[in-house]
């Protein structure tokens, strides 16, 4: 009998038993501790990498801003604020209730149920985002987010800040109840117009304290959230309304109020401050707040700087430069300029341009445009210093110096008249003659002594105004027919202080004693021929009935500027139009739009200022021409109208009349 095998002894293999199935909640446990892990996994490597960086939260109440410059008119009105404005923080419970439900509503619905973000929130902006590429972002950022990002983020758009600002928001929401959250942000988020905190917004925007803030005036606040330059109440009015419109729907939405305190909202209009409305003299801030920057350095701390303006002045000054160029936009009229200063050199009104939000490039001093027959009252004065009169009789007639030969607006020639005549109806011929006969370089001294201070050149075509000047100087250098004969720099700062009230500069202590530069008669005669400009010249547009009133109006060649300059007694205007790329107009002179504007500024401002009649009276020298039966043929033709046909307008007489070179 054989032997078994080897391999007959080893037992069979066993079939191998797969384990017994999972129960569900046996799954559900395994699969939730893997998870765990792997989300255990993921925070401690989020952290590791995103929080290695993170800001330094221990000084959350520590408020690091750019110290303010608060800019007062002359009555102590506020014009503007530059740099960073805060107001002592308020009590959340000294707010309304409606005033922290307008935010919550707008801004974060689920605010007291989260934990600092909103998982929700952020995945439908994902989704809104990218589906809607191209048009404005949505954002699912909480109200700790946000607070988060102002109090130690930047606003850099980028995915470690983002994951940053949830780390952060996580921390805040573990340290702070939700009341002191809400508090902190409104109390440090921006608003727009530089400030910071409801307080500050508040009295920014309402004049007020956020105490008494409305219903509808909190819904326009929490709007500005979305945007404060977009949604502002002052620059974009209409956008501001439809923005507060949805705050107040989803107010009720949410419940925070009702139906009908809604409506009632709604038929409540909300007043901007109207001081703040009128904040557009930006270009005078910006001309001023170099000079600050100029006189004192960097502001370390908070200033106040009283300035010469006047807000009422100014918003006339404004609205006439708007008016102005708008009904002259058909004649290729696009820009205009408008400097006003008193007697002692102070700016009341300031205009660099028609729109400061489309153009912050500012005309009234940065710009130089030719002068034009602006520029003859330097000419003739010099002509009058030296022995001649108004009534001393000269030719219209065809002129040459050198290869130059001026010509009139008209083409023609009148023949004899008197250089009261030939200034009012802005002839070019007398004007040259005089200079010629005066010396160019005896004007130009006369000009900047005056107060003219950009380059004169001395070519005969100086004459008629081809020298290139800003409308300050122009104004300044009117100044002294105006106030009696006294240089009149422009200046627009009277004191800067601290807001504690530390003086650190005054005016008065740096004003230099005042300075005659016109003696008499040469004044008297200037102010006599300028005052028949207005009367029967070529400036009778600028004419405001019942004001002593006297001027010059200023063309150049081919129409590209056109100004005109006028005052009374101690008040003087300058005004230039044109088009910053210095090409034509459409036949625009000194006597039509700049004159217009200065008539429709004037009007407005004369009876605030209360001036006087123009210093120095009126001298008639005697007539060499005198003829007593001819003056009462002309005084009866006046009285019935008989000869007084419209003044021609100038001929423009500067660049296209220049000497060959």
């Amino acid at each position: 009998m054989a032997r078994p095998g080897p391999d007959s002894r080893r037992p069979a293999p066993r079939t191998p038993q797969r384990p017994p199935p999972r129960t569900p909640l046996q799954a559900f446990l395994y699969w939730t501790m893997v998870l765990g892990v792997w989300g255990l996994i993921f925070v401690v490597a989020f952290f590791a990498v995103f929080a290695t960086d993170l800001p330094d939260t221990s000084k959350l109440y520590d408020v690091q801003r750019q110290p303010s410059i608060s800019y007062l008119d002359q009555s102590g009105a506020v014009i503007a604020v530059r740099g960073s404005q805060y107001a002592p923080p308020v009590d959340l419970d000294k707010l309304p209730p409606h005033v922290p439900k307008a935010f919550i509503a707008i801004e974060d619905r689920w605010f007291y149920w989260h934990i600092g973000f909103n998982p929700w929130g952020i995945l439908r902006s994902q989704i809104y985002n990218t589906t809607h590429k191209g048009g404005p972002l949505r954002g699912g950022s909480t109200i700790t987010q946000q607070l988060a990002r102002n109090l130690f983020l930047t606003p850099n758009q980028n995915y470690r800040r983002k994951a940053q600002e949830l780390i952060l928001a996580m921390w805040l929401e573990a340290k702070f109840s939700k009341k002191e959250i809400l508090s902190l942000y409104l109390n440090r988020v921006y608003f727009g117009a530089g400030a910071y905190g409801i307080e500050a917004a508040s009295q920014r925007y309402f004049g007020k304290p956020a105490s008494q803030l409305t219903l509808g005036e909190s819904a326009l606040l929490a709007g500005l959230m979305k945007g404060p330059s977009r949604y502002s109440p002052v620059s974009a009015t209409k956008r501001a309304e439809q923005r507060a419109n949805v705050v107040l729907n989803e107010m009720v939405r949410s419940g925070a109020i009702t139906t009908a305190e809604r409506d009632e909202a709604f038929k409540t209009p909300v007043k901007v401050n109207p001081t703040l409305a009128s904040q557009r003299a930006q270009y005078f801030t910006d001309w001023v707040d170099d000079q600050v920057r100029s006189l004192l350095g960097e502001p370390t701390e908070d200033l106040v700087v009283e300035t010469t303006l006047d807000l009422p002045i100014q918003t006339a000054a404004e609205r006439a430069v708007r008016r102005g160029v708008a009904a002259a936009k058909g004649q290729g009229v696009q820009q205009a300029a408008l400097v006003a200063i008193d007697g002692e050199g102070r700016i009341r009104a300031y205009v660099g341009g028609v729109s400061y939000e489309e153009s912050q490039f500012d005309r009234a001093t940065m710009a130089r445009r030719q002068a034009g027959s602006a520029f003859k009252p330097f000419v003739y004065l010099t002509a009058m210093e030296n022995g001649r009169t108004p009534d001393v009789q000269v030719v219209d007639e065809p002129l040459k110096i050198g290869n130059w030969e001026p010509r009139n607006y008209t083409g023609d020639f009148r023949g004899p008249m008197t250089l009261q005549n030939a200034l009012a109806q802005s002839i070019n011929t007398v004007a040259a003659r005089l200079a010629n006969e005066v010396g160019t370089g005896n004007v130009a001294a006369t000009a900047r002594r005056l107060g003219i201070t950009s380059h004169i050149q001395l070519d005969p075509s100086m004459a008629l105004g081809a020298v290139e000047v800003s409308p300050m100087e122009m104004a300044q250098a009117y100044a002294p027919f105006a106030n009696g004969g006294f240089l009149a720099k422009g200046y627009g700062i009277t004191r800067i202080r601290t807001a504690s009230g530390k003086v650190l500069y005054d005016h008065t202590v740096e004003k230099a004693q005042r300075q005659a530069v016109i003696g008499s008669p040469a004044l008297q005669y200037m102010n006599q021929m300028m005052r028949q400009v207005i009367a029967s010249g070529t400036g009778t547009r600028a004419n405001v009935p019942g004001y002593d009133l006297a001027g010059k109006t200023g063309t150049t060649s081919d129409y590209r500027d056109a100004w005109f300059v006028g005052y009374t007694g101690g008040f003087v205007t300058a005004v230039w139009v044109g088009k910053d790329d210095n090409k034509p107009m459409k036949r625009v002179t000194g006597g039509n739009a700049p004159a217009g504007i200065w008539r429709d500024f004037m009007a407005a401002a004369l009876p605030r200022l209360k001036t006087q009649e123009i210093p120095g009276g009126t001298v008639t020298p005697e007539r060499a021409d005198a003829d007593p039966i001819g003056d009462v043929i002309d005084g009866i033709g006046d009285a019935i109208g008989i000869g007084n046909d419209p003044p021609p307008p100038e001929r423009p007489p500067a660049r296209e009349e220049a000497p060959p070179y």
